[in-house]
């Protein structure tokens, strides 16, 4: 800025006074234009913003001490993360979703090193979960803790990929019905198959369990089949057996609980069994920086999550290209009034496009099946 050059003509430009704030004013001497350069320090504030947000520090520890951090960092909360989509094709990807009160979750999608997608929703139903599936090449195997309208969801967009059903949730779903010292023998030995699932590592491992759990079921089907009469209406004795010996048999049959075994043996190495991957690489992490900024809105909650799972995306952008291409709050309910308007077809009925913004609009050059 030694010898700037005018902006209109091109001519030199000399110095011309400071303006109020101390600033440095040039003119230029063909055309009389008035140049004042000044800094732009957004993206250097975006990443004291994103500093403070993933660490322990309270506002008044950071640069300009708490009402003058708020002032400058308000903006940065009008942005919207949204997930890259590179196209890779990816061995392993993890599923789950974390809770923002009764009405709101992030679904969020990775692999053992990075973030890959996340998606805001209601509720965890399969439109909701086809949506994040939307922005993901499909994978060869998913992780994934059994949530509602995931495998609806997956059969639909994911057709060809396999389903790995978390071992530690399957044994927590029977442990919930037998408790930890069941009374019964039948509920002593569930309970036990249950834990014999953490630890199937091989081929073997996994045709023991499904034989002892097929003599299990064998052995207690009359124990499990007794009932009362009450009002007329048959009540089964040991309903809470029964529902817990029907949640295995689901995953037995849709052959997803060993689908790692499967892998390992056709493709070699060594495949995910849970999903510990996610709860304790993501969720835990998501979990720790919300406790430590308590008293955030539900919407910067929200939006938290979103920067934290940006942020660890494999190639996230500097901040000056997030300024630049992020879109802000305005931009956002925009996409949202046009994708939710009632449009009507030539017969005059009216045509309904669904609440949710085409992401693919927007923020990738590649389409997924929808």
């Amino acid at each position: 800025m030694d010898n700037p050059k005018c902006g209109s003509c091109g001519a030199a430009m000399k110095r011309n006074g400071f303006t109020s704030s101390g600033g440095q004013r040039w003119r230029c001497k063909g055309c009389g234009a008035s140049f004042t350069h000044r800094i732009d320090s957004s993206a250097k504030q975006l990443d004291a913003f994103l500093r403070w947000l993933f660490s322990k520090a309270t506002q008044k520890d950071m640069a300009g001490c708490g009402r003058t951090f708020r002032r400058k960092c308000a903006r940065f909360w009008k942005l919207w993360p949204v997930s890259p989509c590179t196209g890779e094709v990816h061995d392993v990807v993890f599923l789950d979703g974390i809770w923002i009160g009764r009405d709101a979750v992030v679904l969020i999608a990775c692999t053992g090193r990075h973030v890959l997608a996340w998606h805001l929703a209601h509720s965890e139903n399969s439109a909701s979960w086809a949506t994040l599936m939307s922005k993901m090449a499909p994978p060869v195997m998913a992780v994934a803790d059994g949530a509602g309208g995931f495998a609806k969801a997956a059969r639909a967009v994911w057709p060809t990929t396999r389903i790995q059903r978390c071992l530690f949730h399957a044994f927590c779903q029977v442990k919930r019905e037998t408790t930890t010292r069941p009374k019964l023998d039948c509920g002593k030995e569930l309970y036990d198959l249950a834990k014999r699932l953490l630890k199937v590592k091989d081929v073997d491992s996994a045709v023991a369990w499904m034989v002892d759990y097929a003599s299990w079921c064998t052995r207690w089907d009359g124990f499990l089949k007794e009932y009362t009469i009450q009002d007329g209406k048959r009540l089964y004795t040991h309903k809470r057996l029964r529902k817990a010996r029907r949640g295995l048999n689901k995953l037995v049959s849709e052959n997803v609980l060993f689908t790692f075994v499967s892998l390992a043996e056709e493709r070699g190495g060594q495949w995910d069994a849970t999903s510990n991957m996610i709860e304790g690489g993501v969720n835990a992490q998501l979990r720790s920086m919300l406790h430590e900024h308590r008293g955030l809105s539900k919407m910067r909650r929200i939006k938290a999550i979103f920067w934290w799972c940006y942020m660890h995306t494999e190639c996230p952008l500097p901040a000056s290209e997030i300024l630049r291409t992020m879109p802000t709050d305005d931009e956002m309910e925009g996409y949202f009034r046009i994708a939710s308007a009632k449009r009507r077809r030539d017969d005059g009925a009216p045509e309904e496009y669904g609440t949710g913004v085409d992401w693919n609009e927007f923020h990738t050059p590649t389409e997924y099946r929808q």
